[in-house]
This record gives structure tokens, sequence and C-alpha cells, in this order.
């Protein structure tokens, strides 16, 4: 029998779609990384810097066509 620590350490959780989308695009575009998390009808973006969050915010149309989604984008610097 397994125990709980060996079954765990097999488990990969997907992300999905949508983050993949966004982290791809950003990777592309900006030659960045950036954390993005899911938090309910809201996508949550945390980049290193202010130019950078503010260059996504003006893209936000593109980002949003990017990963197919009609939830909201929130960007945080962190």
């Amino acid at each position: 029998m397994e125990s709980a620590a060996d079954l765990l350490g097999r488990f990969r959780r997907q992300e999905p779609e949508e983050i993949v989308a966004l982290k791809q695009y950003i990777a592309a575009e900006f030659n960045s990384s950036a954390s993005i998390g899911l938090q309910g009808e809201l996508l949550v973006i945390t980049v290193g810097s202010a130019s950078l969050a503010n260059a996504l915010r003006l893209r936000l149309p593109a980002l949003q066509q990017a990963a197919r989604t009609t939830k909201r984008i929130i960007f945080r610097i962190g």
C-alpha cells in the first residue's frame, strides 16, 4: 500500500488553459515571467515591475483574447 506522501508526490495539478495562455503571451511578447492566479471569476497577474504591469494593462484586450476569457483581469506588482 502506498503512503500519502507517495501519492501526493506524483500528483501534478494542471493549470487552467487561461493561465497557460497568459503565461505564454507574456513570455513571448515581453520576454518576462509572471505569476498568475485564479480567484473565482478573477485572474490576478503578478509581475515584478510597475512598467511591465502598465504595459500589460494597455494590452488588456489582447490578453483577454489570448486567454479566450471574459473574466476580469487585474495586475499586481510584487
